[in-house]
């Protein structure tokens, strides 16, 4: 015979409260469901278990032995609930967050300060992870939120996961300082990528999606790069730019402003990156995780709005008649 807990827990809320009605009540079910479920029980037992009497319900010998177990059960119960409780109060205060560096440093730390001061209680923690990596990562169960860049195309994740976009983030040239286009221009003078046909170039190395873009721009340009220096890092990118050997396409967001560098903006069409925050599409476990999104979204509307305003003010006095 298998055992239904449920039969048990039954038999016990008849003992404690001494009728069908009232354990109907615990239950949050109708006398009538009640009735038939002890009908069903006897019947599985193959042994009276209720007597049923004018003042309510008493148990039978084999009914009070099973109602002894079913005590446990109740207990079992309400202990397994209180530790679902504390454990869910626990994930709804943890928040696992995996990004890159240019991310890490300018659109993460806002963002985390104002939910910590929303949630001074929260549990969260930061790991870098590549970009490639971050959704492998929450579907593995170690993440729970990853801030992710997809270069030039729409980042696609499976259907367990949801891609939140955040920010599209332009490339831009970083130059040597004493660059004849760096020195010979406007600071907010936008380049053609074929003024840079002839350069030497510091580049993303090859097989990373910055790369595959790099060189799909440089196409469309009608030139085929002299790669001379391959890195994973902008930060080196930057850094080799500064010694004046060559030049670097470089994420606006990556700008280091590195010492012997300055940048210039790409005419449009430029390429971009886009950044997302990935998170699992269920994210009932992970509250925190939503309210971090609309906060990065709020980061980076100041990021692109700063961006901007140069721009802008460059526009203004190019129209001004005093502006030249």
């Amino acid at each position: 015979m298998v055992v239904d807990p449920g039969q048990l827990r039954l038999l016990a809320l008849i003992e404690r409260h001494g009728s069908l009605t009232a354990a109907a009540h615990a239950l949050q079910l109708t006398p009538a469901a009640v009735t038939q479920q002890v009908v069903k029980a006897e019947r599985d037992w193959q042994v009276p278990l209720v007597i049923r009497g004018p003042r309510g319900a008493t148990l039978t010998a084999a009914g009070a032995l099973l109602a002894s177990h079913g005590r446990t059960v109740e207990e079992a119960s309400d202990k397994a609930e209180a530790q679902l409780a504390a454990l869910l109060g626990h994930l709804s205060l943890r928040l696992r967050i995996g990004t890159f560096q240019a991310a890490a440093l300018h659109l993460l730390p806002p963002a985390l300060t104002a939910l910590r001061h929303r949630h001074p209680d929260a549990d969260v923690s930061v790991v870098d992870v590549v970009s490639g990596r971050g959704a492998d990562e929450i579907s593995a169960g170690r993440l729970d939120l990853a801030i992710v860049a997809s270069w030039g195309t729409p980042l696609a994740p499976p259907p367990h996961l949801r891609a939140h976009p955040l920010l599209l983030d332009p490339m831009v040239v970083v130059l040597p300082d004493d660059h004849p286009l760096a020195t010979g221009q406007p600071a907010d003078t936008e380049l053609h990528l074929e003024q840079l046909r002839d350069e030497s170039w510091v580049s993303i190395l090859a097989g990373h999606a910055a790369r595959e873009q790099f060189h799909d721009a440089a196409r469309e340009a009608g030139f085929t790069p002299t790669v001379r220096f391959e890195t994973e890092s902008y930060d080196v990118a930057q850094a080799l730019v500064g010694t004046g050997i060559a030049v670097a396409l470089v994420s606006r967001l990556a700008l280091t402003h590195a010492p012997g560098t300055t940048h210039r903006e790409l005419a449009h069409p430029r390429p971009y990156r886009q950044i997302y925050a990935v998170t699992r599409t269920d994210a009932g476990l992970t509250p925190l995780a939503d309210m971090l999104i609309d906060l990065l979204r709020d980061v980076a509307r100041d990021i692109t709005a700063t961006w901007e305003a140069p721009q802008q003010e460059g526009q203004r006095s190019s129209n001004s008649p005093h502006g030249a």
